[in-house]
């Protein structure tokens, strides 16, 4: 991978001006190669990893991970039905996967009605989906590189032996 991208992979608000230092290009170079990864899709978007548990304020929502097995259809294999899928508003992602199932999808609800909700009425009625499995998350320690850490300290005692 272009060190460009490395850089900004690890850290999408550092600068042109930064990022020059650090790989020892020049700067114009830096932004023409930005620009032009923006363009043609290499780079699709910035965003930035919340620690949703510290937002006390806000009801965090409900996160599922739910692994289809679907039955690819002549000619369009499993494009045809990732793409129905990945297109409910529902879906935050959706991998093409190995094993027993064929797809991975995320979903997000605000609670666990609606996921489920969700599921029951949108995903496993849809035709060529055989089967599916659903995992709630439940606590997120490390995503997308990043670890979590909680501001409190766990009420658990020590157990010594």
């Amino acid at each position: 991978m272009d060190e460009i991208l490395e850089v900004l992979s690890n850290d999408a608000r550092i600068t042109p001006a930064e990022i020059a230092k650090l790989t020892k290009r020049n700067v114009n170079d830096v932004k023409k190669a930005i620009k032009n990864y923006e363009k043609n899709g290499t780079i699709v978007k910035y965003k930035a990893i919340i620690n949703q548990g510290m937002l006390k304020e806000e009801k965090e929502r409900v996160r599922a991970l739910i692994e289809v097995s679907i039955l690819p259809q002549k000619d369009v294999g499993f494009d045809y039905i990732s793409e129905r899928i990945y297109s409910f508003p529902e879906v935050s992602s959706c991998y093409l996967v190995s094993g027993t199932y064929d797809l991975l999808v995320v979903v997000e609800g605000s609670s666990l009605q609606d996921v489920s909700e969700f599921i029951s009425s949108k995903l496993a009625p849809m035709q060529n989906v055989r089967s599916t499995a659903t995992h709630f998350l439940l606590k997120k320690y490390k995503e997308d590189g990043q670890i979590f850490k909680r501001s409190t300290q766990s009420k658990r005692l020590n157990i010594s032996f």
